[in-house]
C-alpha cells in the first residue's frame, strides 16, 4: 500500500500526520505551501477539488476530511488502538473529532482569517473578538473534559491528536488561553510522544525550507 499525505506545517493536517507515525505506517509527506497559495494550483485540485490540506492519498486514491482520514488510518492499523472498541465509547470519540472539526476549528480560522467573516473595514478585531469569546467556552468545556484525565479517552486515541493541533493552534493567537491548565498539561504530555516529536522536526525542516524558497 502507498500512502501519500498532503501536509502544510501548522496546519491541521499534522493530525493524520501523528496518527500514521503512532500506527507505524509508511507514507510519504507531500509538502504544500498554504502560504504560496500552491493549494489552489491546478495539480492540486486535481487531487483535492476543495483546496485544502490534508488529502491523504491511498494507491492513488484521494481522501480528503480530517476525520474521515483518521477515522480510516485507525481501521486500517487497528493494533494502534487508536480509536476505543467499544461501539459506544467508539462513537463517543468520533463525536468529539467531530466537535473539533465543526465548533473548534472554525472559530480558530475566524482568528486566522478574519476577511472570510466580514470584509467591513474596522471590523476584524471585533470579528476576532467573538471567535475568542466562543473559543474560550469550548476549549472551556475540553478542559473540564480532561479533568483528572491524562487523555479524553481511557488511553491515547484520535481525539487527542486532533485536540492537541487546536489546543496548539489557539496558543498561537493573541488571547491567552494559558488558564486552561488541563489542557496546557494535555498539549505537553502530547508533546512528549515520539509521535509528536517526529512531527515538530519534520515541521521545522518544512518551515525552513519553505522560508528559504520564499
Amino acid at each position: 500500500m502507498k500512502l501519500t499525505l498532503a501536509y502544510c506545517p501548522l496546519a491541521c493536517s499534522l493530525v493524520p500526520y501523528i496518527l500514521l507515525t503512532e500506527a507505524g505506517a509508511e507514507f510519504e509527506p507531500m509538502p504544500i505551501n498554504l502560504g504560496k497559495n500552491q493549494h489552489n494550483s491546478p495539480e492540486y485540485l486535481r487531487i483535492n477539488p476543495k483546496a485544502k490540506v490534508p488529502t491523504l492519498i491511498i494507491d492513488g486514491e484521494p481522501l480528503t476530511e480530517n476525520v474521515a482520514i483518521q477515522i480510516w488510518i485507525a481501521r486500517q492499523f487497528p493494533e494502534a488502538k487508536l480509536l476505543p472498541q467499544d461501539p459506544m465509547a467508539y462513537v463517543k470519540a468520533i463525536s468529539l473529532m467531530a466537535w473539533c472539526a465543526s465548533g473548534i476549528h472554525p472559530k480558530l480560522t475566524q482568528q486566522a482569517r478574519t476577511e472570510r467573516y466580514c470584509t467591513l473595514e474596522g471590523a476584524a478585531n471585533n470579528v476576532r473578538e467573538l471567535a475568542s469569546h466562543s473559543l474560550f467556552e469550548m476549549l472551556q468545556i475540553a478542559d473540564d473534559l480532561l479533568a483528572g484525565r491524562e487523555w479524553f479517552m481511557d488511553h491515547f486515541s484520535c481525539v487527542d491528536a486532533y485536540f492537541y493541533w487546536c489546543f496548539r493552534r489557539a496558543t498561537q493567537f493573541k488571547p491567552d488561553v494559558s488558564g486552561f491548565k488541563n489542557c496546557m498539561a494535555h498539549m505537553h504530555r502530547m508533546e512528549q510522544r515520539a509521535s509528536v516529536q517526529k512531527l515538530l522536526a519534520y515541521e521545522a525542516q518544512i518551515q525552513a525550507e519553505f522560508a528559504k524558497a520564499a
